[in-house]
């Protein structure tokens, strides 16, 4: 077969990035965008930035011909071209909140966990109104996918993707696409049969390019079958065309192209037909070795063959690090095929074997970042070969490069309902090795959206323990995003589900966390409350160390309330729990607190007892830091009390530490 692919639209993937044809259409829009618009004021650009919409079938070349036009118009925006897709290959339209993140993480901004589309849609017109940029929106369903999305600087140029107009948004600039010209169609075929297959019957090529529409999508899949074919004549693949009836159920527009895809698909071995069918499960339309190995049940070796051939075939495009792409025009008739010919048991059969693969890849990937010898490392021995990975930086490199299918993959799982079992371990797995390469921190935006779909598994399964801790989880994390009363929501919602699945750390934990968003909010009467209530749940269970840090934190509350008397006992109550279970450098905090409190009642002298005994506890547990901060502490009151040599004492002794340390 030809080593060559060409994507939808005429640009050929391989190295000499050909493009055909559509130079009218590219001279028109390059002219759209110095013409004033509808809604500028003479001698003032307009407010927004300008649109152009290139709109056409799925096959006509539109997502192609917009990245021909990027290309072009590359050197006029020096701070590059931001792109995403706002429909599926599937067909389902993506969220506006993912679609904001994905170029938030282009502009390499970071988006804040949980956060709406309201606020991502503001984040990224934000960056953009400060950038002179080229945003390509591929493949917009309507108006309102693109019109959050559209900057207020008329510096930037937006260039959409879609099937028919924007209704609704001002001054767009349309270009509808037909079929290719006739020469332009007749070069591309030839990038396929070579120019000898075309001179010797020009007629033929000419009947082809009828035949296929001008739609350069069915003019790659003819092409692709008449290279595997060298001694198949065009006219003998413009008379099977012919022969091919139509469906009368499609719109005529979208006949050529279907009759294109039947011609080649007929012509596979069923192994490759029945893998090009399952290809249509892919997430997010992309697909690698091990993912159509899992779909078919065959090797990875035979899969990456298989990908090959269909590749030169037209029916899917290459792309970096072994993946490759489903043409979005394709995807509808790959999946009614598969609807038509397998099974609905062996197509859940397929996408389970798909996630369990996903799930053994992710386990690995984490498993690479433990300690030699341990438990996961020797599991991960265990391990066929193709599923191991080399080292730290090539696991990590694979979870960067697969997030976006990772991500997707575990969306439809959950989505689908029947695979939940599946779907939960490819959560988990997915969240662990999240964790390990990136950390919590990094990986927030990510992990909120994961816990999400596991908390939407769980109220689906009645899973109230794994209920409460996705909304503790959540929770968390809106606490740390600043929206305390999200958060509090949360927490209360998971005090519900633990005391529904009887479990004592889910409620135990959600009552302090409710504590804690009561602080948070300056209502120090509910804070504590609440603390007295998890500590009540401590004590009876026996849990020191918990209910030492619950002490301190009842403490706290008190101390922010003026009640100093209570904030008193509950830390000496610390202090007294933390000697119990031999923490002397929390025991020495919780002394320095209680000084704190009796300086705050007007008892400067009981507090400099209270610290000078803090401050022995902190030398005896080595904590340096902890002890120099005491003995500044010591200094500051020495200096209220009008001993000014005792604490320039003390200050010394603070630097000595800090020194030292």
């Amino acid at each position: 077969m030809a080593d060559q692919a060409v994507d939808v639209g005429g640009r050929l993937s391989a190295s000499r990035g050909q493009f055909f044809g559509r130079q009218r259409e590219l001279k028109s829009l390059r002219a759209d965008i110095e013409r004033a618009g509808l809604d500028t004021i003479a001698g003032r650009k307009a407010p927004r930035a300008r649109v152009l919409l290139i709109a056409g079938r799925p096959g006509s070349g539109r997502t192609a011909l917009a990245r021909e036009l990027a290309v072009r118009l590359g050197d006029d925006y020096p701070d590059g071209v931001l792109r995403t897709r706002l429909t599926e290959p599937g067909g389902h339209r993506v969220p506006m909140d993912r679609a904001a993140r994905e170029l938030l993480d282009g502009l390499g901004i970071a988006a804040p966990p949980g956060a709406d589309e309201d606020e991502l849609t503001g984040m990224v017109r934000d960056a953009l109104a400060v950038r002179r940029m080229l945003l390509l929106l591929d493949d917009a369903g309507d108006a309102e996918q693109v019109d959050p999305l559209l900057p207020d600087n008329s510096e930037c140029l937006v260039v959409a993707v879609a099937q028919g107009p924007l209704t609704g948004i001002r001054d767009v600039r349309p270009c509808t696409l037909g079929g290719m010209d006739a020469k332009s169609a007749i070069e591309l075929l030839a990038t396929f049969t070579g120019s000898v297959r075309i001179t010797v019957d020009p007629q033929a090529a000419e009947t082809v390019a009828e035949e296929c529409g001008g739609q350069p999508a069915a003019l790659v899949l003819v092409g692709g079958w008449l290279a595997a074919r060298p001694k198949t004549s065009v006219a003998d693949a413009a008379k099977r065309l012919r022969a091919l009836p139509d469906d009368g159920e499609q719109p005529q527009s979208a006949r050529p192209l279907a009759r294109a895809f039947r011609l080649v698909y007929e012509s596979l071995p069923p192994s490759a037909a029945q893998m090009l069918r399952l290809l249509s499960l892919a997430p997010c339309g992309t697909a690698d070795a091990h993912t159509a190995s899992a779909l078919v049940g065959c090797s990875v070796q035979a899969a990456d063959s298989t990908l090959h051939d269909l590749a030169a075939l037209g029916f899917l495009h290459p792309r970096d690090g072994g993946q490759y792409e489903v043409p979005g025009a394709l995807s509808p008739l790959m999946r009614a095929l598969m609807e038509a010919h397998d099974r609905p048991a062996e197509v859940q059969l397929a996408r389970a074997r798909m996630l369990e693969r996903t799930v053994r890849r992710l386990q690995s990937c984490r498993a690479i970042t433990e300690p030699n010898g341990s438990p996961a490392r020797l599991k991960l021995a265990g391990l066929p070969r193709a599923l191991r990975f080399s080292n730290v930086p090539a696991a990590a490199d694979w979870l960067r490069e697969r997030q976006p299918v990772l991500l997707a993959s575990a969306r439809l799982a959950v989505e689908d309902g029947d695979l939940d079992t599946l779907a939960r371990r490819l959560v988990s797995a997915l969240v662990r090795a999240l964790a390990a390469h990136r950390g919590t921190e990094a990986a927030a935006p990510e992990l909120y959206g994961l816990h999400q779909l596991v908390l939407s598994v769980a109220e689906r399964r009645g899973l109230h323990r794994e209920e409460a801790a996705a909304l503790l989880n959540l929770a968390d994390l809106d606490a740390r995003t600043g929206r305390t009363e999200d958060s509090l929501a949360r927490y209360r919602a998971a005090l519900d589900a633990g005391r529904a699945a009887n479990d004592p750390y889910a409620t135990g934990r959600a009552m302090e966390s409710v504590g804690g968003a009561y602080q948070e909010l300056g209502d120090w009467q509910r804070a504590a409350d609440w603390y007295g209530r998890a500590l009540a749940q401590r004590q009876a269970r026996e849990e020191r160390a918990d209910e030492a840090r619950l002490h301190g934190r009842l403490g706290t509350a008190y101390t922010y309330a003026g009640r100093y008397g209570d904030a008193l006992r509950s830390w000496r109550a610390a202090v007294a729990g933390y000697r119990r279970i031999g923490d002397l450098p929390s025991q020495a905090r919780a002394l320095s607190e209680a000084a704190r409190v009796q300086e705050y009642a007007g008892r400067p002298d009981e507090s400099l007892r209270t610290c000078q005994e803090a401050v022995e506890w902190a030398r005896q547990a080595g904590d340096a830091r902890l002890q120099a901060a005491l003995q500044l502490r010591m200094a500051d009151a020495l200096d209220r009390l009008g001993d000014p040599a005792a604490a320039r004492l003390h200050r010394a002794a603070a630097d000595r530490l800090l020194g030292e340390g």
